[in-house]
């Protein structure tokens, strides 16, 4: 018996033994989405050599000690990779990081944008120091976790968004030695925890206001082109650097409607037990009143001189009230409409300041309800409208430039034809050049277009575009609501639309490569992407076509009338214009039933790729009847090979790489659909484009071509099928 079990409990030790690696294997493993964000940020870096133990797929960043690559279990809670020469870019899966709190990729020679989709709970981002462009992405803004931002040193440009009254964790933010151009956001103000804001060396302007409730220790805003009043809270910042600006040469004064009271008269006993603004702080300040008895016969006698005024003042009000009433009572219909205007105008117009300043006050917690808007936009509106009815404001400030109507007519020639370059349902749009040389595109909404309730949405609509920031949407610069106009101004892009690029003879110097294409249909991609999954809430393009993809000299795409669906044209309008000119981009439920949803835009994104891969419209009546309809012809051909070459569109002269054709028309079946639910999200779409060039460029890579494309060569030679994307 003692022989038995000291075999079974040498057996036991024996498996214990073996299955110990195992459990430490399973027990290191890294989670299989951290491994695969971490490969394609090792890839979009182009694989360098420094980041041992990194591959671009697979691995176990956690167990094999990645470099700079730090874990908790089997999550990845920080990437430390600062200056370490790294280039590239940061790829597109950083957002999969849901555990990572710290990146910081300082200090390298990052280039691109900033990936518009980042990890969600960091605590600590650090990109200084690289050649990032473009703006901060929107996602910033649910990043409530965030405790320090440093994005200094870089090549972003445009206005600083309206992106941070979400995060309350923040203590120190630098945007400094960018292209930061426009007026700082109103959500700076809700920065209630932020110590330090480096902004200094921008192309900042406006006032600083916004800043004045911070509790900072440390502000820089050098060298931009701030102006107006320095706020006097300024003055308690330790460490404050300002010069380079445009400021008045001294602190701003007090606001109104706070007025020094006179020696001899008395106020509220409110204003008596304040401190006035303007006592000196700290130890001189302490002996503000030398008399202190004084001081407490003012505070016995103060409020009975208050209640007294106050009691005469308040029955002669009542009296006034009431004669005015009885005046108006024989006037009949319009008895009730006359005595509450003259009731208002005699509380205004009333002889004693504490009623104006109790109305001034009513005035200003009924205005907090909603957006404060400048008097001289709600006059020009009113006017407008030809009534005193107060328009429905937008929630969010604009942060686009208003033009007046005289400098967009100087700067379109009065509208002319010569300056026309488009037209669609809702209006023409005009090249306009501005005196200081800058060229801009001027949409003029037609005032049939629109109906009168859109028209009172219009700002509303127009904040709504001027917060949409993506490298590959074209960018709201300003807006014009002067003189019964509504007008639109946007980033002049003069390259032609995707549209002309592929049907018009006159573009035929400008042929666009197999290459090209690609990088139309992933950037036009990301940019519906930005739309649908980082908008909050999403925002539906529906009107995704290729005239609306707008080509720039690189030949990149940038989405236009994004945002514009708000202001849906009428129905009659709509039908002789808008649907005729859509209807083969037009998904099968919205033809069916007029229900459009983000999958419908996911639709008409696949028309637009079968565009790219045939050079063929949507619906063209010159064809034969069986191939009039672009979808209905090309989707029984999208998997077979042999219809598909035959399918592409001749003008590339067979200059493409056969696997990457594949590819291409995959994803075109996946999203032509009939049935929306199965069409995949736009995110989806990215991630297979940007695979299938990733996989063309690592074969570009081995074969050692350095071509931007290729030719269909013989199946049997399969070190050449797929030398590009």
């Amino acid at each position: 018996m003692g022989r038995t079990a000291v075999a079974l409990t040498a057996l036991f030790d024996l498996v214990v033994l073996l299955l110990l690696p195992a459990a430490v294997v399973v027990e290191s493993a890294t989670d299989s989405l951290d491994v695969q964000a971490l490969g394609v940020l090792y890839a979009s870096l182009n694989s360098p050599s420094q980041l041992s133990g990194w591959t671009p797929s697979g691995g176990d960043p956690c167990g094999d000690s990645w470099k700079g690559v730090s874990c908790s279990g089997s999550s990845v809670t920080a990437v430390q990779l600062s200056g370490l020469g790294l280039n590239g870019s940061l790829g597109y899966l950083l957002s999969d990081l849901l555990s990572l709190k710290t990146l910081d990729l300082s200090n390298n020679d990052i280039r691109e944008t900033i990936p518009y989709q980042l990890p969600p709970n960091l605590t600590y981002l650090n990109l200084a120091g690289n050649n990032l462009s473009g703006n901060l992405p929107y996602s910033i803004s649910a990043m409530a976790s965030l405790n320090y931002l440093n994005l200094s040193h870089n090549l972003l440009s445009q206005a600083v968004g309206d992106i941070f009254r979400n995060l309350q964790d923040l203590s120190e933010l630098d945007l400094s030695f960018n292209n930061f151009t426009g007026d700082l956001p109103n959500s700076f103000g809700s920065l209630s925890n932020l110590l330090s804001l480096y902004l200094q060396n921008n192309q900042l302007t406006g006032p600083v206001n916004v800043l004045s409730n911070l509790s900072l220790s440390n502000l820089n805003i050098a060298n931009n082109q701030f102006n107006g009043w320095i706020p006097q809270e300024f003055s308690s910042i330790s460490d404050l650097e300002i010069g380079g600006n445009f400021f008045s040469n001294s602190l701003a004064p007090h606001p109104p409607p706070y007025m020094p009271p006179p020696p001899s008269r008395q106020h509220s006993t409110h204003n008596n037990t304040q401190e006035s603004p303007n006592t000196p702080q700290g130890s001189e300040g302490k002996s503000i009143s030398p008399d202190n008895a004084s001081n407490k016969k003012k505070l016995t006698t103060g409020p009975l001189i208050g209640i007294v005024l106050g009691s005469t003042l308040g029955a002669l009000c009542i009296t006034l009230a009431v004669i005015l009433l009885l005046r108006n009572v024989p006037k009949g219909k319009d008895h009730s409409i006359n005595s509450r205007n003259d009731t208002g105008r005699s509380a205004v117009g009333g002889a004693d300041k504490a009623n104006e300043k109790e109305m001034q006050e009513l005035r200003v917690k009924s205005s907090s309800a909603t957006t404060p808007v400048p008097p001289s936009d709600t006059v020009i509106i009113e006017k407008l409208h030809g009534k005193n009815v107060p328009v429905k404001r937008p929630k969010i400030p604009i942060t686009a430039t208003s033009y007046t109507v005289a400098s967009l007519q100087v700067a379109t020639n009065s509208f002319s034809q010569d300056c026309l370059v488009g037209e669609g349902s809702l209006g023409r749009v005009y090249r306009a050049e501005f005196p200081n040389g800058k060229v801009l595109a001027v949409k003029k909404i037609d005032s049939a277009a629109i109906s009168l309730q859109e028209e009172d949405n219009f700002l509303e609509a127009v904040s709504n575009m001027s917060r949409l920031r993506h490298p590959n949407i074209v960018p709201l610069s300003g807006y014009c609501v002067e003189h019964g106009q509504r007008i639109l101004v946007h980033e002049y892009i003069g390259n032609g639309t995707l549209h002309d690029m592929l049907h018009f003879a006159d573009y035929s110097s400008k042929r666009l490569s197999w290459n090209a294409r690609v990088r139309v249909a992933l950037g036009t991609a990301r940019a519906l992407e930005y739309l649908h999954e980082v908008c909050l809430p999403s925002v539906v393009h529906k009107n995704f076509k290729s005239t609306n993809i707008l080509l720039d000299e690189e030949l990149n795409p940038h989405l236009s009338d994004c945002g514009l669906a708000a202001l849906t044209p009428n129905t009659e309008r709509q039908v002789s214009t808008e649907v005729v000119g859509s209807f083969g981009y037009s998904a099968p439920e919205f033809a069916m039933s007029g229900v459009y949803t983000i999958k419908s835009d996911v639709y008409s994104f696949g028309v637009v790729m079968l565009e790219l891969l045939t050079g063929r419209k949507p619906l063209d009546s010159s064809r034969v009847r069986s191939e009039q309809s672009l979808v209905r012809w090309a989707t029984p051909q999208l998997h077979d090979i042999d219809a598909l070459s035959k399918m592409v569109d001749t003008s590339l002269n067979g200059m493409y790489p056969a696997k990457s054709l594949s590819r291409f028309a995959d994803i075109i079946a996946l999203c032509v659909q009939p049935e929306p639910e199965f069409r995949p999200p736009m995110s989806e779409v990215v991630q297979q484009l940007v695979r299938l060039v990733q996989r063309a460029s690592a074969v570009k890579r081995r074969s050692g071509d350095e071509l931007g494309f290729s030719y269909r060569v013989p199946e049997q030679d399969s070190s050449m099928t797929d030398i590009s994307f």
